[in-house]
């Protein structure tokens, strides 16, 4: 009741919000009365009408119009027929009430995002100091002063250069704003490709609906009110509505009540359908009443969503409301809180504390972060922080070298006048000190991972994987093990029956109508026909001499091709009995495995058709259909024969077996229907049909490649076990001679749960490893299978699985993986909504592909990285060192500038879009904690930053005399750029620019332009940067600190640069096993990092059987500390003061304290051998003391936060054990 008052409220606030949704698309009130004048109820009533559910509902449809059918006419609209379909009645109908569309929410525009750019600390202090070099540049001291003011302002003799000091700091100013705009396009470009990828979501979406009597599919936004709208199984209904006619239809509406049991429709119980709901079971046709803003879930969104920007308004209004919309809002979030709640069930028996962690976690929807985020995020603040750390140093040698050389060595006083001068230098200083800041932190990493991503997911497009997350696409890269569906994903979902078992005898290959007696043909032909959706069938084929095409469901149509085949139609037999009169429908679900239908014979006895599963089916048959078409006994023992030599041997041809059977039964007294126990038994058996599903051809490769690429791949289905290896061995999955397991979903179950019937990880540890088969399961079998997987700590790296489901049901598979793959095709609405990528074609082969684009996109990251680094560590040494010794840092700060836009921006787009080769599936996942930068990366980057290191100094202190020009160092303040400093410059960028080439291939690989012409954006990018920066260096000026060079240096540069090439093939000529010095960076989080608050959120990644361990320590030590203390009495009155030997024990504890070796992880202590034989009754002549002072400073330690990071801790806690 409350759930059904609370969406009423819901409802009507809204109504009291949006005067103007009510009116259609802002219709005014006049053109309102018209629009109920052409229609027989009102935008209103039906909003009201909707507002109720069950038996109210159907009260308020009969006081109004009657009946439903009433409605609809009313509506204009009929209920077998539909609409006309004519565009201007469509339109009318969108004027009076609505459209089926909610907006979204508005996007940022380009100036919201240039100000959230602008928010970056790193660019704020930059501006500061800009402003101020800006400001100082304009104060000029009286000549007589700036004599006192020592050789200060020497050098500034040319008036015009003076008065150029303005120009650096304008400079920095207008390249700060060129590095906003570009990571505020940037932002722009990917808000605007990922509302493209939403809104080709939202057109895929299409719904069926009669129109002129046809059954058409329409995108679900043209869906008007008043549209016959077919509903089936695994649907998301797009709008409200009023059920005409229902079979077996169950309805999850959880989304919107949070009750999650499902809710049974019928037309003369409860008829209300709502939006945004799912369709858990059954068909049906529906009426449309409401659409878009005027539908529950649009009400929901306008109050929720799009009620941001109104909640502004309303607090503008001062609080006119009385609160009720808030109360609602609350109470619709405690719901959703509530539907969180119940779908994460409580992950150990910790209770309270756990119970408290998960309301955190539902109260806080946490995105999760990628492994490659987390990587990057945690590279990233390391690097900052040495970044800083430079700078600061930088700012401080430069200022006190100053400060030194003016005032004490060369004896100058501080005078008033000469203050804006010294503060000229200061800011100068800073602002070297920022540039410093700004090249070391690599703010370039989150744009080269959004550019990569965003080009990725456009590019996959293409290979038919629309992603939805775009994380999917990066931990696709990753996966380990992908569990997949057989039917539709490995076969080609084209079936056709090959095989028959009628009339005692087996047929392999479909049989002559002559050969069946034609009683038997009848009943075949009557069964198959009716007791499938009339929404299957088949239908002329697209081009000349192609296949029929099969609409609806495949197995349905296989069968009703079969019909075909024996030469009689199913048509004529629906035209006979049209589905209205069906008189009960058990639709098909994964707990039946069949679909049965009743109709009522024309004498008023009953008719059930069935069909399902062979298996299943065949143990609630009684009879079977003999060769003279009368039925006879069929008795336990003659169905094991049956299963023996007709059903496994079809099996194992990799058929699947339908049984096909039919019960008559008598109409008075009329049997209980609700009962389904006792109507779907005692069936005679029509006939036994093989049905094929060939392996797509193209599958078998595929799945070679991804076994090549380290990923186990496992078939989960809900078909018979022999069929399912059948098929797994036509494709690979399992070999003659491996050692796999194929089980089926009862075993499984058998073998994973403990006597009380609980899952247990262990028990799954020791199948999955094995299983590549898994049949008959059911759709909490693959979930269990899935959880199992993942959490399984057995194998030293974390499995990250992928999924791929179709039904309604896999949801709960598909949003527990890692990634999980909906079938775009076969998938119902249900599954597209719980998965991380849709495969458009439905095809195995494209799940390799988003495995390569995945791998993809971490090496593109990689390549950055390792081309960012390189220039990081240099920028930063040499603009550090030059500043240290000459007191002027050789790269100016507008050039660090331009040096930071090539590499983040323009390096990211270069190196991120390298497309993908088949090389990437040669190797293993790089799994979950592999280091970002291996050990072959580290190499080259110091290699490369060795080789440019020396270059640099070398030019920066001899390169005058190299070049015979006048030397840049020491230069006084606003004196004229020297040759000298901008050959450095220029060097610089050239090495650069040859080392992005070699920073194509991470893995050692010798060819650096491999596949170079592939990637345009990258030569593009290499050659413009070139492009640009001779415009800098010839026409830069001032502002750039440049002074032109002539060809001869300029050709030097060239050679200094192509060097770089050459060295990067001296590099790859050092084995990287004999440095032994290098260490790997960027690792995910390790265990000895997570603070208590990390741990309350990363429950899932640490396992759980660490944080018991720690647990079952305490207990541990307290049991000792008790034990320990009586034997302590004990003792101490045995030996009653013996005082020295307490001494004795107490120095050999502190020597042995020695040979503990310490480990930061306090969960894992090695004991030394020396000690760990020591003499087994050891620790109980312990003194007391000791013990009780070891374990207060234990418990004291425990209680601080940091205590995992203190090797204080680690020190005490190795101690412990070794006292026991």
């Amino acid at each position: 009741f409350s759930t059904k008052a609370t969406m009423g409220d819901l409802a009507n606030s809204a109504v009291e919000f949006y005067p103007k949704s009510q009116r259609g698309t802002g219709a005014s009130s006049g053109s309102e009365a018209n629009h109920a004048g052409d229609y027989g109820v009102t935008l209103e009533e039906l909003r009201d009408l909707m507002e109720l559910r069950g038996a109210d509902a159907i009260q308020k449809v009969q006081e109004n119009y009657g009946d439903t059918e009433g409605l609809c006419q009313r509506l204009k609209s009929s209920t077998n027929e539909g609409l006309s379909g004519n565009p201007a009645d469509l339109e009318r109908r969108r004027q009076a009430f609505g459209q089926n569309f909610i907006p979204p929410k508005k996007p940022k525009t380009f100036l919201q995002l240039v100000w959230e750019a602008l928010q970056d600390v790193t660019l704020i202090i930059l501006e500061i100091a800009a402003i101020i070099s800006l400001a100082l540049s304009f104060y000029q001291p009286p000549a007589e002063e700036s004599e006192a003011c020592g050789n200060v302002s020497a050098g500034a003799e040319d008036e015009g250069e003076a008065e150029a000091g303005w120009i650096e700091g304008a400079a920095i100013l207008l390249s700060v704003i060129c590095v906003v705009l570009v990571t505020a396009f940037n932002d722009w470009s990917k808000e605007k490709q990922f509302r493209g990828l939403q809104s080709r979501i939202e057109q895929e979406q299409r719904f069926a609906v009669v129109r002129n009597g046809n059954v058409i599919q329409i995108p679900v936004a043209e869906m008007v009110v008043g549209d016959i709208a077919q509903v089936k199984y695994g649907d998301l209904l797009p709008a409200d509505g009023i059920l005409i006619q229902g079979n077996d239809l169950k309805i999850d509406e959880s989304s919107l009540t949070g009750e999650s049991d499902h809710v049974r429709k019928s037309a003369d119980k409860d008829p209300m359908l709502l939006s945004g709901t799912h369709v858990m079971e059954g068909s049906g046709r529906m009426l449309v009443t409401a659409v878009g803003v005027n539908s529950q879930t649009g009400i929901i969104f306008t109050l929720l969503g799009a009620g941001e920007g109104e909640e502004e308004k309303k607090e503008k209004k001062g609080k006119q409301q009385d609160g009720t919309v808030e109360n609602n809002q609350n109470k619709a979030k405690k719901q959703d809180g509530a539907v969180a709640m119940e779908m994460q069930p409580l992950k150990s028996a910790e209770g309270g504390e756990v119970e408290e962690r998960e309301k955190k976690k539902a109260s806080v929807p946490k995105k999760e972060k990628s492994v490659l985020q987390g990587k990057l995020t945690k590279l990233a603040v390391q690097i900052g922080k040495a970044g800083l750390v430079m700078s600061a140093i930088t700012v401080i040698i430069l200022v006190l070298y100053f400060v030194i050389e003016t005032f004490v060595i060369q004896g100058h006083a501080w005078i008033a006048e000469c203050t804006p001068i010294y503060v000229q230098y200061f800011v100068k200083f800073f602002i070297i000190g920022v540039t410093v800041l700004v090249v070391a932190v690599p703010e370039g990493l989150p744009l080269a991972v959004t550019i990569s991503l965003a080009y990725s997911v456009k590019k996959m497009m293409k290979d038919n994987n629309l992603v939805r997350h775009l994380d999917a696409c990066e931990t696709m890269g990753n996966a380990t093990a992908i569990c997949s569906d057989k039917t539709g994903t490995l076969t080609t979902n084209r079936m056709t029956v090959v095989q028959a078992y009628l009339g005692d005898q087996h047929f392999r290959e479909i049989p002559d109508p002559g050969q069946i007696n034609p009683k038997t043909l009848d009943m075949l032909v009557n069964a198959i026909a009716v007791n499938s959706a009339y929404t299957s069938k088949i239908m002329p084929p697209d081009t000349e001499g192609g296949l029929p095409k099969q609409v609806g469901n495949k197995t349905e149509c296989g069968l009703l091709g079969f019909v075909l085949d024996l030469k009689r139609d199913y048509a004529p037999v629906r035209e006979q009995i049209p589905e209205e009169s069906l008189y009960k429908v058990y639709t098909f679900n994964s707990v039946r495995k069949s679909m049965s239908t009743v109709v009522q014979l024309p004498d008023g006895s009953f008719r059930l058709y069935s069909k399902g599963a062979s298996e299943i089916l065949l143990k609630k048959c009684s009879t079977i259909l003999g060769a003279g078409g009368e039925p006879r006994t069929f008795r336990p023992r003659d169905r094991d024969e049956m299963v023996k030599k007709v059903i496994e041997p079809m099996a194992c041809e990799g058929l699947r077996t339908i049984c096909i059977a039919y019960r008559d039964l008598p109409g008075n007294p009329e049997p209980d229907w609700d009962n389904e126990a006792d109507i779907v038994t005692d069936l005679t058996c029509i006939a036994v049909v093989g049905i094929e599903d060939p392996v797509r051809p193209e599958v078998p490769e595929a799945i070679r490649k991804c076994q090549r690429a380290g990923i186990t791949v496992r078939m989960v289905t809900g078909d018979n076990i022999n069929t399912a290896r059948a098929i797994a061995a036509k494709c690979g999955i399992i070999q003659p001679g491996d050692d796999f397991l194929c089980l089926e979903g009862k075993e499984f179950n058998r073998r994973i749960r403990n006597e009380k019937g609980e899952i247990e990880q262990e028990r799954i540890d020791k199948i999955w490893p094995k299983l590549r088969v898994l049949a008959r399961s059911s759709p909490t079998d693959k979930h269990t299978l899935v959880k199992g997987i993942i959490d399984s700590t057995i194998m030293e790296q974390r499995q990250v699985v992928a999924v791929t489901g179709d039904g309604t049901n896999d949801g709960p598979a598909l949003k527990k993986a890692d990634v999980g793959f909906a079938m775009g095709i076969a998938g119902t609405d249900v599954a597209k909504e719980a998965s991380d990528i849709i495969l458009t074609d439905d095809n195995f082969s494209s799940i390799v592909k988003a495995v390569m684009w995945g791998r993809n996109v971490y090496d593109s990251i990689s390549k950055f990285l390792q081309f960012q680094l390189t220039v990081n560590v240099v920028a930063v040494i040499v603009a550090f060192t030059g500043a240290c010794i000459t007191q002027d840092s050789p790269l100016k700060a507008v050039q660090m500038l331009w040096v930071n836009l090539i590499m983040d921006t323009f390096a990211s787009l270069a190196l991120a879009t390298e497309p993908p080769t088949e090389a990437l599936l040669l190797r293993k996942p790089y799994g979950r904690n592999n280091p970002l930068i291996s050990l072959t990366m580290m190499k080259n980057i110091l290699g490369h930053g060795v080789y440019q290191l020396t270059i640099i100094f070398t030019l920066l202190f001899v390169g005058e005399k190299i070049f015979n020009i006048d030397s840049g160092r020491n230069a006084p303040l606003h004196s004229p750029p020297s040759e000298h400093y901008t050959i450095i410059f220029n060097t610089f960028v050239l090495m650069q620019l040859f080392n992005e080439i070699n920073a194509r291939k991470i893995h050692g690989e010798r060819n650096v332009f491999d596949g170079i012409f592939s990637n345009p954006i990258f030569c593009s990018i290499v050659l413009g940067t070139f492009g640009v920066q001779i415009v800098i260096v010839q026409f830069g000026g001032k502002p750039f600190s440049c002074a032109p060079l002539n060809v001869e240096q300029w050709l030097w540069c060239l050679f200094v640069g192509v060097g770089e090439l050459l060295w990067g093939q001296v590099i790859a000529t050092v084995p990287t096993s004999h440095l032994k010095c290098l260490k790997e960076a960027g690792h995910g989080p390790g265990t000895d990092e997570i603070t208590d608050e990390d741990l309350a959120e990363d429950e899932e990644e640490i396992d759980h059987a660490e944080r018991e361990l720690r647990r079952g320590q305490i207990l541990w030590f307290r049991g000792l500390n008790r034990i320990q203390t009586q034997m302590e009495v004990v003792s101490t009155f045995k030996r009653s003061g013996s005082f020295q030997g307490a001494v004795r024990r107490r120095s050999s504890v502190l020597s042995q304290l020695h040979d503990v070796t310490n480990i930061s992880t306090p969960t894992h202590v090695v004991l030394s051998t020396a000690n760990a034989t020591g003499a087994p009754g050891r620790f109980l002549s312990l003194p007391f003391s000791i013990n009780w002072i070891v374990s207060k400073v234990f418990t004291s330690l425990k209680r601080t936060s940091t205590y995992r990071h203190s090797s204080l801790y680690t020190q005490f806690l190795s101690l412990f054990l070794q006292l026991q």
